[in-house]
């Protein structure tokens, strides 16, 4: 399966602080009306550094999600696009995790808050 990297897809607003075999370290930054285009996300752990609103999409669905700042919150593998429809930026460290049974045919859309 070919994977579409959000560093590629979206460069503005995703970089790579950290890379190594076992996992990659990527800062997100965006402001209010930013628009990604869809890409994908191994499973991966979200760190989030400022309070933020979005609506993210899928083939299948759309989901808001409200998070504040200081939150750790799993993201399983996914595909999406997504939109700032906060009146904030958002700014997340994402941890994602490398390894060959990680697949974006998950079902799920947005952070597990549990």
């Amino acid at each position: 399966m070919t994977r579409d990297d959000p560093v590629t897809t979206n460069p503005d607003h995703y970089r790579v602080l950290w890379e190594n075999e076992r996992v990659r370290v990527l800062d997100y930054l965006d402001v209010p009306g930013t628009e990604t285009t869809p890409h994908d996300h191994p499973d991966t752990v979200m760190v989030t550094l400022t309070d933020f609103r979005r609506h993210l999409v899928s083939d299948e669905a759309g989901v808001d999600v409200e998070l504040k700042a200081g939150r750790a919150v799993w993201l399983p593998a996914q595909r999406h696009a997504g939109i700032n429809i906060g009146d904030t930026p958002t700014h997340t460290i994402l941890i994602e995790l490398k390894g060959e049974n990680l697949t974006t045919d998950s079902p799920a859309l947005g952070p597990d808050l549990r």
